[in-house]
């Protein structure tokens, strides 16, 4: 049994470096995204908040519940491409099942159905 604990802590250890030396080589990993028209654009990470929100001076036309709906719609869409980034990335590295079963799935977003005016 200890044999066995000290093979897998050996492998979450070569796992943790190769991961680790990978995302020291490829810098940060992020998402973007933006409403149809451009008028709102996300930058995001890998399960998380955004890190950046641009919006037009025409993204005032949607009013205040219309931007703040559209922002997080777009949000949404950048953290997925985040996260699909991030699969993309580390699949190198790691089983992507176990990426997969982490939350950072592949995606393909087809989403283009934002605020219209």
């Amino acid at each position: 049994m200890d044999d066995e604990v000290e093979r897998a802590a050996r492998k979450v250890r070569e796992v943790e470096q190769a991961v680790s030396e990978h995302v020291t080589r490829s810098g940060p990993v992020t998402g973007r995204a933006s409403s149809p028209d451009g008028a709102v654009t996300v930058v995001a990470t890998p399960g998380g908040a955004p890190s950046q929100i641009t919006v037009s001076p025409s993204s005032l036309r949607m009013g205040p519940h219309g931007l703040a709906a559209e922002i997080m719609r777009v949000a949404e869409k950048a953290r997925r491409d985040a996260n699909s980034r991030l699969h993309q990335t580390l699949s190198r590295v790691v089983d992507a099942r176990e990426l997969t079963a982490l939350g950072f799935e592949l995606s393909r977003d087809d989403d283009e159905q934002g605020w219209r005016p």
